[in-house]
């Protein structure tokens, strides 16, 4: 296949040909994808060939039990889902023009996040822009970072464990973490423990709980207290993990904040460490390419101003 000229590749392409190409790379089907695109097979498998000739390159390698994306299909598939995260945006940008600061904010936030300054931000925003909406979607920290990324979301706040140069990151706030057991737990309500005590006992945890990634601290924790190395169950949800300590599957790690509450209801008995809790920090992530609508913009310089001018000992949580 021959390269197209860059400078006719832009004005050349069709649209509805990477389109396509972006359902036929998620589902790793032509026929998933002629069935996701309401379209017959010959039809996608067409569009598909047109594409590499425009390109100039083999975008996919399949046979009867393969099917992956080039080198260069992979990269087309990233700069494709930016290029479409781009154009959703237009409708947001020009809803968000006018003199009242109207608009739709969409922020990717990781179920840990739970913090009175982000509350306030909140707060703040809609009584001065009444008229603007926001949706909060909830997930897992990496995906919250993918989301900013490929500027599916206005921003995110999330764990952080390997930086992305095209993101930017703010620390919103710091947590501490401490292991917990439930009622029916044969630790509950006993006091003058040592990390010598949860020695062997079973545990559950988040999808993050790994040397090499957010929650290191908290695995670097779980191996000196020698835990059941056997994870009983894990969950990307503070909710759902918060569940299984609660029903007694097995100790588990949450933020010290977060659990006060369940504490003193009686629901979690807090284990050791005491002193020595290990600390996450819990960054604010934005892409610095992402067109952003009047309202998006309004949230976030707001969130940014109360961020700057809280002193980082204020922004400590349960240490």
């Amino acid at each position: 296949m021959v390269s197209p000229r860059p400078d006719r590749l832009v004005w050349d392409l069709d649209w509805n040909l990477l389109r396509t190409f972006v359902v036929i790379a998620e589902v790793k089907s032509i026929t998933r994808a002629a069935e996701r695109l309401n379209l017959k097979q010959p039809s996608v498998s067409n569009a598909l060939r047109r594409l590499e000739e425009r390109i100039g390159q083999r975008l996919v390698e399949r046979d009867a039990t393969r099917f992956e994306l080039t080198e260069v299909g992979q990269l087309l598939y990233e700069q494709s889902i930016e290029v479409f995260g781009t154009i959703s945006q237009l409708p947001l940008v020009m809803r968000g023009a006018g003199d009242e600061v109207t608009g739709h904010v969409t922020i990717a936030l990781a179920s840990h996040v739970v913090s009175p300054l982000f509350d306030r931000a909140l707060a703040e925003f809609h009584r001065s822009s009444p008229r603007a909406s926001m949706s909060i979607a909830v997930a897992p920290s990496v995906d919250v970072a993918r989301q900013v990324r490929e500027r599916r979301a206005s921003f995110g706040i999330c764990l952080v464990s390997q930086r992305d140069p095209s993101l930017d990151y703010t620390m919103v706030y710091r947590e501490f973490f401490g292991f917990f057991c439930g009622p029916d737990h044969r630790l509950y309500g006993r006091e003058g423990l040592t990390l010598a005590d949860l020695e062997g006992e079973t545990s559950v945890s988040f999808h993050t709980d790994h040397i090499s990634d957010a929650l290191r601290p908290v695995a670097l924790l779980r191996s000196e207290a020698k835990l059941d190395a056997n994870v009983i169950g894990v969950s990307s949800s503070l909710e759902e993990v918060r569940r299984m300590i609660v029903a007694g599957l097995g100790i588990g790690p949450l933020p010290l904040h977060v659990a006060r509450r369940d504490v003193v209801d009686g629901l979690l008995w807090r284990l050791p460490p005491y002193d020595t809790p290990p600390a996450i920090d819990i960054f604010l992530l934005v892409n610095p390419e992402r067109a952003m609508n009047r309202a998006e913009r309004a949230l976030l310089s707001g969130l940014q101003a109360l961020i700057a001018e809280t002193p980082l000992e204020e922004r400590i949580y349960g240490g």
